[in-house]
């Protein structure tokens, strides 16, 4: 029964790498607006500014499918370099509501958290801050958003 277990997720874990790496996938199911990630935001200064900061049409990059804007040449150096790294995870959508309902939510660009070297992205107006949320229950969140994800890059 265990080596059952661990081939039926050895096969998941597949798939979705599959589809990850399909283009198609890709595009339908990440979070774009004008066809950019991130609403134009560049996801290498989250990291190395630990800020939300726009990017520029100057430099734009389409990776599989998904168009990226940078802030400086060196931000889009880094991303061609290691785009795992940088790509938000959830492909840009709420990271709460990915885990708490398993829905693409739209994020405003400034609230997020970096976590073991990944991106995560939240809803937040007025009245309703995700991450914070998110924050309370976040390793059972983030164990279910990462489910509920799966699900979307397998169409």
């Amino acid at each position: 029964m265990k080596t059952l277990v661990t081939l039926f997720v050895a096969l998941a874990l597949t798939g979705s790498a599959l589809a990850q790496s399909n283009p198609a996938v890709r595009k339908q199911q990440y979070n774009l607006e004008n066809g950019l990630a991130i609403q134009g935001y560049d996801p290498v200064a989250y990291f190395t500014q630990n800020k939300a900061v726009k990017g520029s049409a100057a430099n734009a990059f389409t990776y599989k499918n998904v168009t990226y804007r940078f802030a400086t040449p060196a931000n889009l150096k880094a991303f061609q370099d290691n785009p795992d790294k940088y790509e938000p995870q959830y492909g840009g959508w709420c990271a709460y509501a990915m885990g708490a309902a398993g829905e693409k939510v739209e994020v405003d660009p400034e609230t997020f958290k970096i976590k073991d070297g990944k991106l995560f992205l939240f809803y937040h107006s007025f009245i309703n801050n995700t991450l914070t949320k998110w924050n309370k229950d976040e390793p059972n969140l983030h164990k279910k958003a990462d489910a509920s994800w799966s699900k979307f890059t397998q169409s």
